[in-house]
Order: C-alpha cells, then sequence, then structure tokens
C-alpha cells in the first residue's frame, strides 16, 4: 500500500499523478479509496488548487492521520472510516453525483506492518490480529483458533495459493489442542515446521502466505474489492479516471477483469459496420464505457526500487469513462 518505511513515499507516485493531475481540475472530486498515510492525497491536493479530496480507510489510525490533513487544507477533504466497498454511499452522503479521479491502493500500509501491535508481521512478535479496523470484526487468532483444518485449508489455498495448505491447517489444529495459537511468532514457527525442509529454501519466508491469506480473509479483502470495484467506476463522470495499485496476483486479477470488461465494445464481433464506429462520442450511448490507460499492469522502476524495495509487488491499472453507461 502506499506508503514505505523507506522515508514514506507513496508507491508510483510520480505515475499516479500523470495520471490524475490532468482531470483533476477545479472544481473536481476525487476519492482516494485507501487514505493510509496520506502521501498520494496530499501530492494531489499539492498539485491540484481547489481539489475536493475524500479520504476512506478502515484504520482508525489513518484517518487520524488524516485529520492533519484536513487541517492543512481546510474545506477540501472529507475524512470517511469505513471499508472502501462503501464509496458510494460515502460519496453521496459528502455531497457529490460524480467524481473526477478514484484512488485505491490495495493491501497492508508500511505503517500497519511496522506496528508491531497490528499482527501483520510474521517476523515481529505480536497478537495474531490483523484488522483493518480494529473497531470490528474477527481476528488472526479468531480464525486459527475457531475454524476446522480443511477451512483453514481453504483460506490458505485461495487466498495464499498455498500448496502445502493442507499440512499447515492439521499442523494448526493439532497445535492449538495443547494451547490457543495467539501470537505471530508461535504461528510462523508451527508454519515453518510444517512445510518440507527442501521447501523452505526456496521463496522467502514460508510463513508469507499464510499470513497473506489470513489477512484477507479476516477483512475480506477480495469480497471488498469486488464490491467496490463497480460501485467506483459507476461514480465516474465521463472524462474521469480511476487508478488501482495492487500487490498480489488475486487482487489483480479483479482489477484488470472489472476494467478490461469495462473497456470491451459490446456490439457482436463480425458486424460489417459496429455501431461503435457510428454512434459512440459525446451523447453517444453505445460502443465501450472505459479505455484502459495502461497496456497490461505497469510496475515500478528500478530507481524507484532501489529507494523502496516494498514496492517490488506493485501492479498499477488505469482506465477512463469515455461516455456514461447506456
Amino acid at each position: 500500500m502506499g506508503e514505505s518505511a523507506y522515508g514514506h513515499v507513496p508507491v508510483m507516485a510520480g505515475r499516479v499523478a500523470q495520471l490524475l493531475v490532468p482531470v483533476l481540475q477545479p472544481p473536481a472530486v476525487m476519492v482516494d479509496a485507501t487514505l493510509g498515510r496520506a502521501g498520494h492525497a496530499r501530492a494531489l491536493l499539492a498539485q491540484c488548487p481547489g481539489l475536493a479530496l475524500i479520504g476512506i480507510d478502515a484504520d482508525e489510525a489513518a484517518i487520524e492521520h488524516g485529520q492533519a490533513l484536513a487541517r492543512e487544507y481546510p474545506g477540501q477533504v472529507t475524512l470517511a472510516h469505513s471499508f472502501y466497498d462503501q464509496v458510494a454511499s460515502i460519496v453521496a452522503s459528502a455531497g457529490y453525483r460524480r467524481v473526477q479521479g478514484i484512488l485505491f491502493d490495495l493491501g497492508v500500509s508500511s505503517p500497519q506492518l511496522d506496528d508491531s501491535g497490528r499482527g501483520f508481521s510474521y517476523a515481529r512478535e505480536a497478537p495474531l490480529d490483523m484488522r483493518m479496523d480494529q473497531s470490528a470484526g474477527q481476528t488472526a487468532a479468531d480464525v486459527v483458533n475457531g475454524y476446522t483444518a480443511a477451512e483453514i485449508a481453504r483460506v490458505l489455498f485461495e487466498y495464499g495459493e498455498e500448496r502445502f495448505s493442507r499440512r499447515i491447517a492439521d499442523a494448526i489444529v493439532r497445535e492449538r489442542a495443547s494451547a490457543p495459537i495467539i501470537t505471530t511468532l508461535r504461528l510462523s514457527g508451527i508454519i515453518r515446521d510444517a512445510i518440507p525442509a527442501a521447501a523452505r529454501r526456496t521463496g522467502g519466508n514460508p510463513a508469507k502466505r499464510t499470513f497473506q491469506a489470513l489477512r484477507i480473509e479476516v477483512n475480506d479483502e477480495l469480497g471488498a474489492l469486488r464490491r467496490a470495484l463497480p460501485a467506483a467506476v459507476g461514480l465516474l463522470a465521463p472524462g474521469g479516471r480511476i487508478v488501482v495499485l495492487a500487490y498480489h496476483s488475486l487482487e489483480d486479477r479483479l482489477v484488470k477483469r472489472e476494467l478490461t470488461a469495462r473497456a470491451a465494445d459490446p456490439a457482436p464481433p463480425g458486424l460489417p459496420v459496429r455501431p461503435g464506429d457510428v454512434f459512440a462520442g459525446p451523447g453517444g450511448t453505445v460502443g465501450p464505457e472505459f479505455r484502459l490507460l495502461t497496456r497490461g499492469a505497469e510496475r515500478p522502476t528500478n530507481t524507484e526500487l532501489a529507494s523502496n524495495p516494498r514496492a517490488a509487488s506493485a501492479r498499477l491499472r488505469a482506465a477512463e469513462r469515455i461516455r456514461e453507461a447506456a
């Protein structure tokens, strides 16, 4: 997600600005659906005088941090403590029907990883929490101690793409019988011991995929994203743009599917004259609603990676609405 531990520089900030600044001229409205430490939001407000910005985040710490941004830009910033799948109702409550820009910077932020009390990191001792919103919902400890072995294996396989999901699930159930698993390092040790030694020699920390899967399950991240993407693109005015930064293949697959479907021409193939060729454009009612602004998923430059290694897995996709929905 947005900020890194290496100077709190938002990921691919220059490319994000290049895509969004041209459409954020007064009286533009922008939604930062994952405010985090407001790195992207602050940069866009600085470059777009008069911009109205709606910042959304499920993390109370992010909203508290956003208060400083609201004081810095009085009257321009609206904050909402919520998951981003509520984006449509949040925008409506702020008094807007359409917006000109939307940004999603998905996943877990570096401040969340570095906060030893949050339980996101497999390398630091902490309670097994992993909730984005610590005021509600089940924790990772609830999952590992309450789910059946089959349910745990499903989560690890679907959300972590973990090939040893069943072995890890069985080990978790066996170990929790002696004492509940409530800390990150105990869970990391169980995972390490469950994976064959040969497989542990490659691919980084063996707990990485399990911790990703548990975090996605605890926060319903993929479900929220499935709900949020169509709601978000539905808010864009003609000429408006959406930019999404994803950090693993499951997120990126959902983003790719949504944006490419919106950019597809709905006319049946094989027509001698395609309706989009004749009627699309201002006031038109056929042809694609969106055009893609990126060729595939763009990645950070080597220069950025040198200063911010945590950006390595970032994938950026963007699209622009070219007409209203039929």
